[in-house]
C-alpha cells in the first residue's frame, strides 16, 4: 500500500482538485461574455445558486483531461491517479446538488 502513495501521486491529486478552482472563474468569464452579462452578475449567480456552480464545475473539471493526456503520454500514471482521484473528490458535491432537486 505504501508505493500507491508517494509524493507523485499528491502532486496529481492537488493538480485534480485545485485545477478546476483555477479554470472556474475563467468558464464564468467566458459565459459572460457570450450571454453579454457582467462578470459580477454571472459569479454572484454561481457562488449563490448550487445548481450554477455544479453546471459549471463540471465544465471546469474537463480542463482535468488536459493534465491527465499530458501526463499520462509521459507515463507518469502516479500523477495520474492523483488526478483521477481528485476529480472523484468533487462527485459527492455534485451527486449532493443534483439529486437535492429531486426531493
Amino acid at each position: 500500500m505504501k508505493k500507491n502513495l508517494n509524493a507523485s501521486f499528491f502532486t496529481g491529486l492537488a493538480i485534480g482538485v485545485f485545477s478546476p478552482l483555477v479554470l472556474l472563474p475563467i468558464i464564468v468569464f467566458i459565459l459572460s461574455q457570450s450571454y453579454g452579462q457582467s462578470f459580477a452578475y454571472l459569479w454572484s449567480q454561481t457562488l449563490r445558486f448550487p445548481e450554477f456552480m455544479s453546471r459549471y464545475l463540471s465544465l471546469a473539471l474537463i480542463g482535468n483531461l488536459g493534465w491527465f493526456y499530458f501526463f499520462l503520454n509521459r507515463e507518469r500514471y502516479f500523477h495520474t491517479r492523483g488526478i483521477i482521484f481528485g476529480m472523484l473528490l468533487y462527485a459527492p458535491y455534485m451527486i449532493y446538488v443534483n439529486l437535492g432537486r429531486l426531493f
